[in-house]
């Protein structure tokens, strides 16, 4: 019979402690929508009270989604668990991860302490924790350069405190796997009352043995994996859960299940990948677009004659279909509609229709389009109904002049129009959009992205507008700037007008 693995995520605090990966609400949600589609067991939503953001995301993540626990990460002392504990509070399933680095690093480095010292903070951070929720993982910092015999002492001081998870990271990636494998063996022979909590672990990529490191401390014992999707976090990354998923989906004789959905991996690589702006490498492992591509002649001959020559996994099984379409402006609605499918995306004949449309337009500029692009011609069609849509937009700017649009607007149908001034482009066509909507707005947030480093490819803008005291986020892409930023200001102001 199978022992289930346990995933628990770290996409939405680990991974987006990357530089440049910070996602806003909206986006988050998104994600956490689809790790719960994908069958992650936890997700780790953030840290409540490292900013308002990462706060107010743990609220929201927690009233989105139904059945994946949501964890909320605090250092240990009693005000980020009692702000954790606030966060999670509408969460259906909660749980918060407080702990402490526990090697002689950094206790003397960092915490200026001792050993002692250092395992009653451990023991009261659970204690603490073990007042709002039922459900305390505990993390020993760098667990991977501490002391087993001491590191045995403090897991079973918080296990004893109330512990249900116990964490044990290799924090810097320094581990080799059979090493790490015996930490986790040392734990589970060791340690009493282990058996009362489930070990995780968390591997970091800096030598570039995290799955390796996740894997051996799962073969001795460990029963949660702690991953991110991509393998993205801070530094060379994290554990990938794609990689982790697929070892056990391959080695079935190892008896060990997930509750993942692999099919969903790679639609959800590629959200994660176009909302943090963070491409996956060609040659990553499972989702990078080389993955199951064959150039040698040898290894074509051999695939067609049989998959399994040279294709231990079935690209099928991760959501990709074997064969590669080429999208162009030469392509017709059916290529589209199959590359939607496998990107996870389904669309009716009307809004098909809309989307190719899109589709022809982009691919006339472009020498060819990538999966973001696809995504976001789909974005836009998403809000084809809406009640407010630009019609036209004309801009006129350069050197030493001052800038001028024209835009015009269908409002139910009724065409408006407008120009106006401004200090640029952009600033011009927001203004004449103004004059034909007169409500009081304003712009609290506006940001701008290039999904890839091409001088063609597709913008992705974002524009957060105040109306009457709450706020609206619009989204648009395009390969106009000015254009995306105009349709991203009225997808804000549809979700208000009515």
């Amino acid at each position: 019979m199978s022992e289930k693995l346990y995933i628990f995520d770290t996409t939405l605090r680990d991974g987006e402690q990357v530089p440049g990966c910070q996602l806003n609400t909206v986006e988050k949600i998104e994600v956490a929508k689809a790790l719960e589609a994908l069958g992650v067991d936890i997700i780790e939503a953030g840290f409540p009270v490292s900013s308002p953001g990462d706060f107010n995301s743990v609220v929201s993540i927690s009233k989105a989604v139904t059945w994946p626990i949501i964890c909320a990460l605090t250092r240990a002392n009693e005000n980020d668990i009692k702000v954790a504990a606030e966060a999670l509070q509408y969460a259906k399933h909660k749980r918060i991860h407080t702990g402490i680095g526990t090697s002689d690093y950094h206790i003397k480095y960092k915490f200026n302490s001792n050993r002692e010292e250092i395992l009653e903070r451990a023991v009261a951070a659970v204690k603490c924790a073990k007042k709002y929720v039922e459900d305390v993982e505990f993390y020993a910092e760098d667990a991977g350069r501490t002391d087993n015999e001491y590191l045995a002492r403090v897991i079973e001081a918080v296990v004893k405190a109330g512990a249900t998870v116990v964490n044990i990271p290799d924090t810097t990636g320094y581990c080799l796997p059979e090493e790490f494998g015996r930490k986790i063996r040392f734990l589970k022979e060791n340690v009493n009352g282990i058996d009362k909590a489930i070990i995780a672990t968390h591997c970091h990529n800096d030598l570039g043995m995290a799955t390796a490191n996740t894997i051996s401390g799962i073969l001795n014992g460990a029963r949660q994996a702690e991953v991110t999707i991509n393998g993205i976090g801070e530094r060379a990354g994290n554990t990938s859960l794609e990689e982790v998923t697929m070892i056990f989906k391959s080695h079935k004789d190892l008896n060990i299940d997930t509750n993942i959905n692999t099919q969903k991996i790679y639609s959800t690589s590629r959200l994660v990948s176009s909302l943090m702006n963070m491409p996956v490498q060609p040659n990553k492992a499972i989702v990078g677009r080389n993955a199951f591509a064959h150039s040698s002649g040898i290894h074509q001959d051999g695939i067609l004659k049989n998959r399994e020559n040279y294709e231990i996994i079935d690209p099928q099984d991760v959501g990709i279909d074997e064969n590669s379409i080429v999208l162009t402006a030469r392509s017709g609605r059916a290529a589209l509609k199959h590359r939607l499918h496998i990107l996870g995306v389904e669309l009716d004949k009307e809004r098909l229709d809309k989307a190719y449309d899109d589709f022809l337009k982009l691919a006339d500029r472009k020498k060819d389009l990538n999966d973001d692009d696809i995504l976001m011609l789909v974005g836009k069609a998403r809000s084809e109904n809406a009640r407010i849509t630009l019609e036209y937009l004309q801009v006129t700017s350069g050197i030493g002049v001052r800038a001028v649009a024209s835009v015009g607007l269908l409002i139910a149908g009724e065409r408006f129009e407008a120009a106006a001034s401004g200090n640029g482009p952009v600033d011009a066509a927001i203004k004449a959009v103004k004059q034909i909507i007169h409500r009081q707005m304003t712009i609290q947030e506006f940001l701008i992205q290039a999904i890839t480093k091409g001088s063609d490819d597709m913008g992705k803008v974002h524009m957060a507008v105040s109306h009457e005291g709450l706020l609206y986020n619009g989204f648009s892409a395009n390969t106009d700037i000015i254009a995306a930023s105009v349709e991203a200001f009225i997808d804000a102001i549809n979700k208000f007008v009515h």
